[in-house]
């Protein structure tokens, strides 16, 4: 008789949405970039310190050589951040990953660079073809139900993450502290808000977020963030939204 074998798996993958911050690098001055890091870090240090970071050379004219990349992941690590991953741009962007040791993810240059969806102009008939018979007259199309949003009933607790894609997220409890709530569109939160809230993930500028308490740790609208240490002190306890203006991330007391 064959002795009894053990197929249980020892450990378990799963794949799932993760928090994850984007470092778009836009001039690859390592001891400038290093040192707004370091800054980050100490005005924030239980949001940053220890964080995961993307790395994205997709803002620079060309991908930088090996050496210079391998001098910022040092100073960023020394400085208190952990890059982990490159953002997929070019074959050059693979070539260096590799040469890191980093994997590549691809999700985080489809949010700033997307494919042109405008359709394809349709081909000119030929001479010889007899024109298009006319389109038979038909009752009018029913009308198309909008995807609802996400519908939170449950307070997001501390080490949870919610995340509605493609739509709205309403939450009609709490978000608590170390909770994270993202949405690429809007976030409306009928109870305190003092973890996370990131609307407009997929770089949605007309998404809001709003709150009938406002103690966030860290808010962002498509990518541009503040942390509660450069809010103002009195909007702390209030209703508020936040929104983008010209770029600018926007605070205000709801009345």
């Amino acid at each position: 008789m064959s002795a009894h074998t053990d197929y249980a798996q020892a450990g378990e993958l799963k794949f799932g949405q993760v928090g994850i911050a984007n470092l778009r690098i836009r001039n690859l001055d390592v001891t400038q970039l290093v040192a707004e890091m370091r800054d980050r870090v100490q005005r924030a240090p239980h949001l940053f310190a220890r964080a995961a970071v993307i790395l994205d050379f997709g803002g620079l004219s060309h991908t930088p050589p090996v050496d210079a990349a391998r001098a910022l992941v040092a100073g960023l690590q020394e400085a208190g951040v952990l890059p982990v991953a490159l953002a997929y741009g070019t074959r050059e962007t693979e070539v260096l990953a590799q040469q890191l040791g980093l994997p590549l993810l691809a999700k985080f240059r489809a949010q700033y660079e997307r494919n042109d969806t405008s359709p394809a102009a349709a081909p000119a008939p030929s001479p010889t073809s007899a024109p298009p018979a006319p389109a038979p007259s038909t009752a009018p199309a029913p009308a198309v139900n909008a995807t609802p949003g996400l519908m939170q009933t449950h307070p997001v607790r501390s080490g949870q993450q919610v995340y509605a894609e493609q739509r709205d997220l309403t939450v009609l409890s709490t978000v608590g502290a170390g909770a994270e709530v993202i949405a690429d569109g809007s976030i409306h939160i009928y109870g305190a808000l003092r973890g996370r809230a990131l609307a407009g993930a997929q770089g949605n500028t007309e998404a809001r977020i709003f709150c009938r308490e406002f103690y966030a740790e860290l808010v962002a609208v498509a990518g541009n963030y503040k942390v509660l240490e450069d809010i103002p002190a009195e909007l702390r306890g209030k209703p508020v939204q936040v929104w983008l203006d010209n770029g600018q991330l926007k605070l205000a007391a709801l009345d």
